[in-house]
């Protein structure tokens, strides 16, 4: 009986280590295609932002119910009685069900979370109102910086984040085909830009997560077959190229100089990176807004992406190390 036992817990045993060796094999069988286009993100956030305050016209005069209860512009509103709301179409839905009494309202506020009491107000035609003008996610335009052979991508190389400095959780998305329209250069003290559009109402993939390294996802369907595979490498001081749309849809390498690494840091700001590329400098005057998780190559490897622009001196910036990026 002892024996019988022995063997069925070496026998589970293997099992487990057959299960972790099979896993190590389909982690190390993922492949990395470079990315270097760019894409529309429609970003769904948790919570709703408070962008301004208004009143509400009622039988009996004006009414501000957001300000009698101390809401103030860049609240983030977060749940109306444990109802939580990550968009407006959340908040009219919990006031069209409302009867009577006060919102006990769950909101953030410098990084703090705490709890005020809300009351609404009912205008002219009868509805119930907040006073109040919400913003419900994030739109905009960012560059990818790799796929994986699964579909999976990382883009941006920095978080989507608040003018705190705050990380938006993020609870879903959206993204979409894009184009490069145009761009605005940039002054001494003010970052350029990178103009575009989105094209089509059709998304063509979902984004998960937004951390301090990136924003990720999966597109619905990746042909690798448009891309360039890489392996991974690290970077090192001396020439290199990014891979970056500044115009249309299809991205191009331009020549940098990578003048410092830095891989003792976790942060996103592992390079210190120059463009040195005369036509890229000639449209852009060096780094935009919207360059970010523009693909390092070096040695033929991919190393890492954009991340920054010196404010004051626009053909310089920062870049995180691939390792980062994907860990």
């Amino acid at each position: 009986m002892v024996l019988k036992r022995l063997n069925k817990l070496l026998l589970f045993i293997l099992l487990i280590c057959s299960f972790i060796s099979l896993n190590v094999v389909k982690a190390s069988e993922v492949e990395y295609y470079l990315g270097g286009e760019v894409l529309g993100f429609n970003v769904d956030t948790e919570g709703v932002q408070v962008v301004g305050i208004c009143d509400v016209i009622t039988q009996n005069g004006l009414v501000s119910p957001c300000k009698t209860a101390g809401l103030s512009v860049g609240d983030t509103i977060l749940s109306l009685n444990e109802n939580a709301v990550n968009s407006a179409s959340d908040v009219a839905k919990v006031l069209n069900e409302y009867e009577s009494g006060c919102f006990i309202t769950k909101i953030e506020r410098d990084n703090k979370v705490k709890l005020i009491d809300l009351t609404p107000a009912k205008d002219v035609l009868g509805e119930y109102k907040l006073g109040v003008y919400l913003q419900d996610g994030l739109s905009g335009l960012g560059t990818v910086t790799y796929y994986t052979s699964d579909g999976n991508f990382g883009s941006l190389g920095h978080p989507v984040s608040k003018d705190n400095g705050k990380i938006y959780n993020v609870v879903g998305g959206n993204v979409f085909n894009a184009t490069i329209t145009g761009v605005n250069k940039p002054s001494r003290g003010r970052a350029g830009e990178l103009k575009g559009m989105i094209l089509g109402e059709k998304s063509v993939g979902n984004v998960s997560k937004n951390s301090q390294n990136g924003l990720f996802g999966k597109i619905d369907k990746f042909d690798n077959k448009k891309h360039v595979k890489l392996s991974l490498g690290k970077g090192t001081p001396g020439k290199a190229q990014i891979y970056s749309t500044i115009d249309g849809s299809s991205p191009k390498f331009y020549d940098i100089n990578i003048v410092k690494a830095d891989y003792i840091s976790g942060s996103n700001k592992n390079f210190v990176i120059s463009i040195t590329d005369k036509s890229l400098l000639s449209i852009t005057n060096g780094i935009l807004q919207g360059m970010s998780g523009s693909p390092i190559v070096q040695n033929g490897k991919l190393i890492g992406a954009v991340t920054h622009v010196f404010l004051n001196d626009s053909t310089r910036g920062y870049g995180i190390a691939i390792n980062n990026m994907i860990a």
